[in-house]
């Protein structure tokens, strides 16, 4: 049996670990888009390291963008069979792509345009809508616990992450021949005091177990800091200053999570009367999913919505429903906060409002996640006194600010918690994914010290005999 990296190795995005099984089978777990990595972003997208026809079956660990977002691609180049997955992340999965094509389409566009006045050829899209609706035909949903023969000596088994609403590890068992061998891959894993989701549930002893490190050598702000910081956060760009608080949020999950703060803030009286934006399609589409597939809360938030029918409602929340109303925002005067994808401010809406927005020292622009350091949001928080966006220079007079507190990744005890919780001593190799490389070394050590001996550091394209 083996096992090859091509992508979300010694770097965070672009999962991708292509498994081929004693029988030739091929099963790709994960088909995510690299983002962040500046000019290389292009290139690495364009190019799997593998044959999409030679491809099985994939298997889907959650729906964000870096772990999804190619699965359209690998069908325009060929792949057409199943794609497993749970039911929140198939559903999830259809809005983000339809929205990563569009998007993709209208940055093009932007692009183009200073191309051809630049006398230089025209780009095109990775994939478009149409791409997106042949993958949407071939998702196949699975319950979480509910083991199923995915192909002949393959059984797949889900199991709740506590990542975003859908996300699974993907726990496999294999006829080697004589024996059976068991893979577990985490996808991504949550965090244990989640606001919204459950807990990270333990997956099944295993043999080998491909993890993520995003956070494997840092620990977490306490949660509970999370409603603190929005709240000074708005008071201080909104109410005194007078500025615009430009939040770059993933529409998917994190939109949600600031969303409640708000909420919680106002069923506390302590929000300000400020206007709030969600100006993203795909967020107001998300919400929609997430209030759909309850049964993913946690108890805390089944308690709250016995009170509370809309967790992520609040007086003065406004979703921008068109391109017109998005652009308006540029032209408002008075103070307002402005939530907008993507959270990296890599691409999307936000991009535009940073552009337009950077250089009045009266605004503050607040990530509240990971920003991959090459990325739109990873040079603003280097410190950076200008910045490229769209091609063109802008002064950074805006204040930038980060709150740590809202990450949907597992830190370093929160990873080790989810090894050790689910029988450490029978894995036979650990493989370390989706991290940057001195993480990567950090979280080895630690596990060393657990007495997790076999850990390795996957290059990109490696491949590796299980």
């Amino acid at each position: 049996m083996k096992v090859s990296f091509h992508g979300a190795a010694r770097c965070v995005t672009g999962s991708k670990h292509l498994l081929e099984t004693p029988s030739g089978k091929k099963i790709l777990l994960d088909c995510g888009m690299f983002q962040g990595h500046g000019a290389d972003t292009e290139v690495l997208n364009r190019h799997f390291g593998f044959s999409p026809p030679s491809v099985d079956a994939v298997i889907l660990s959650h729906a964000h963008i870096d772990h999804c977002g190619l699965l359209p691609m690998l069908v325009k180049e060929g792949f057409s069979g199943p794609v497993y997955c749970t039911a929140g992340t198939r559903d999830l999965a259809e809005i983000m792509l339809l929205d990563s094509a569009d998007i993709q389409e209208q940055d093009i566009r932007y692009i183009n345009k200073k191309r051809i006045r630049k006398g230089k050829p025209a780009l095109e899209p990775l994939y478009d809508t149409d791409d997106v609706r042949a993958l949407v035909d071939l998702f196949v949903p699975l319950e979480y616990h509910a083991p199923a023969e995915i192909m002949n000596g393959v059984e797949l088994t889900f199991f709740d992450t506590g990542h975003m609403v859908g996300s699974a590890a993907i726990h496999l068992r294999i006829n080697d021949h004589d024996r059976v061998k068991t893979l577990t891959f985490s996808g991504d894993v949550g965090r244990y005091e989640n606001s919204i989701l459950r807990a990270p549930e333990p997956f099944p002893a295993s043999d080998y177990l491909i993890i993520e490190s995003t956070y494997g050598d840092r620990l977490h702000d306490t949660a509970e800091d999370t409603e603190t910081r929005l709240l000074e956060a708005i008071r201080y760009t909104c109410v005194e200053k007078k500025g615009k608080l430009i939040i770059p949020a993933f529409s998917v999950g994190r939109t949600q999570e600031v969303l409640h703060a708000l909420s919680n803030l106002e069923l506390d009286k302590t929000l300000p009367d400020i206007p709030v934006y969600v100006d993203s399609p795909l967020a107001t589409e998300a919400t929609a999913v997430i209030q759909k597939h309850r049964s993913y809360y946690n108890a805390e938030m089944q308690a709250i919505l016995s009170v509370d029918s809309d967790p992520f409602g609040f007086h003065n929340l406004q979703y921008t429903q068109n391109v017109e109303q998005s652009k308006a925002l540029n032209f408002i005067q008075e103070p307002c906060v402005i939530i907008s994808s993507s959270g990296m401010a890599d691409a999307g809406r936000v991009k535009h409002h940073i552009k337009n927005n950077i250089e009045d020292p009266a605004n503050t622009i607040l990530f509240v996640g990971h920003c991959e350091p090459s990325s739109l949001g990873g040079r603003l928080l280097s410190g950076m006194s200008e910045v490229k966006i769209f091609g063109d220079l802008y002064s950074v007079r805006a204040e930038v600010q980060q709150i740590r507190t809202l990450s949907a990744h597992a830190d370093a005890r929160d990873l080790v918690t989810y090894i050790t919780e689910s029988e450490p001593y029978a894995l036979k190799k650990v493989f370390l994914v989706h991290g940057e490389w001195d993480t990567m070394m950090n979280f080895r050590e630690t596990l060393n010290k657990t007495g997790i001996k076999d850990v390795e550091i996957p290059d990109l394209h490696s491949e590796w005999v299980i």
